[in-house]
């Protein structure tokens, strides 16, 4: 645990068991601090480690929530450094700041691109919500340079001295440590493609169904088993009805642990078309030496050890999964932990703090 001389606050939207959220999580238990959760949900929560203090300011509506927060932030107004994650939280504690209610430092992380993801209306929010909250900023944490670069392309009233760019945590400890769960499951008695993450069109597992229904019939042993829920599950089942793969492509629904799953399969995909970084692409580099990621973020051409291919492309994918499973895996054991090594909560946290004192601005707003 890194030596911090300050008070931190961590405050998250919800405690679900998200990338964004985890990241909060993995930061707050490095350091011991607390975390404050805006909402809690009702089921499928992250595993909070005991002793880890958390609170929640409200089981209602996220609304209640928003309301709630001030009232629960009075401990917190000053003399704290106070770091959050989405953007709509994010700008809602920069206005806070902005009117004097809270003088505690802030620290806000860019969770994805959100000028490069959405459109319509729901752009146009965001940037209402960042031109309202953002000024009162202290400082920007983005996961990739091109996170930061579109950032700034879109945020220009921020100082790019006040951007930065720290690369998302992973919990080496912990990931292993879940691996060891058995895997009672029947749909992994033969080899399987794993693939994780909320069903949303952003993840590209319809891409990936259209790409396994090209080779399925080259490997009639193999399935595609997908982690997790979401408001596409109909279309995806209608797909794979469509598809004649029924019995071959597994929509497994939320699971509470994946290692398991990513420990034992032929190989694990990232199918995603646009990310802020997958985060489950370094739990799937630390149980597998088998590991595709299609290139949604920036920052994943440099990772070693394993396969890219372009985004929003099935004839690409095809290509991609026909080498990993031909091939032979590489023993890149010891080039994947040692890059994984260098992200780990503590390192995260630490190097964020050292930015955050070093930046000569930061404390004039």
């Amino acid at each position: 645990m890194p030596a911090i001389n300050q008070h931190v606050l961590f405050v998250s939207m919800t405690n679900e068991a998200n990338g964004a959220e985890n990241v909060l999580l993995m930061a707050a238990s490095a350091i011991g601090a607390p975390i404050l959760f805006l909402k809690k949900v009702k089921t499928g929560g992250l595993h909070i480690p005991t002793g880890q203090p958390s609170q929640y300011v409200t089981c209602k509506s996220m609304l209640a929530g928003f309301l709630g927060l001030m009232s629960s932030l009075k401990p917190y107004r000053k003399d704290f450094i106070i770091m959050s994650t989405h953007p709509y939280l994010n700008a809602y504690l920069g206005f806070l700041k902005r009117i004097g209610y809270l003088k505690s430092q802030l620290i806000v992380r860019e969770c994805t691109s959100v000028f490069t993801r959405y459109a319509g209306f729901k752009r146009l929010s965001y940037l209402l919500a960042y031109q309202l909250g953002y000024p009162g900023v202290n400082l920007v944490v983005c996961q990739t340079s091109l996170m930061r670069y579109q950032f700034l392309q879109h945020v220009n009233f921020i100082s790019a001295q006040k951007v930065i760019v720290q690369e998302n945590p992973v919990n080496l400890e912990q990931i292993l440590t879940k691996a060891k769960s058995p895997l009672n499951d029947p749909d992994t008695d033969t080899d399987f493609i794993c693939a994780a993450g909320r069903l949303i069109p952003e993840k590209g597992f319809s891409i990936l169904i259209h790409a396994f229904s090209c080779i399925e019939k080259q490997y009639p042993d193999l399935k595609l088993l997908i982690l997790g829920e979401g408001p596409e599950r109909h279309s995806l089942i209608t797909l794979i009805e469509t598809l004649g793969l029924t019995n071959r492509v597994i929509l497994k629904g939320r699971i509470d642990n994946p290692m398991p799953y990513f420990k034992q399969a032929k190989v694990c995909v990232v199918s995603s078309i646009k990310e802020g970084f997958p985060n489950v692409l370094l739990e799937m580099m630390t149980m597998n030496q088998s590991v595709i990621s299609t290139l949604c973020a920036g920052g994943i051409e440099t990772i070693p050890g394993i396969l890219k291919t372009k985004a929003n492309s099935i004839n690409e994918l095809v290509l991609t999964i026909k080498k990993a499973l031909c091939k032979d895996t590489d023993n890149k054991s010891e080039i994947i932990r040692q890059y994984l090594y260098n992200r780990t909560p503590e390192i995260f946290i630490s190097s964020l703090l050292k930015n955050f004192n070093n930046v000569p601005t930061m404390n004039n707003l």
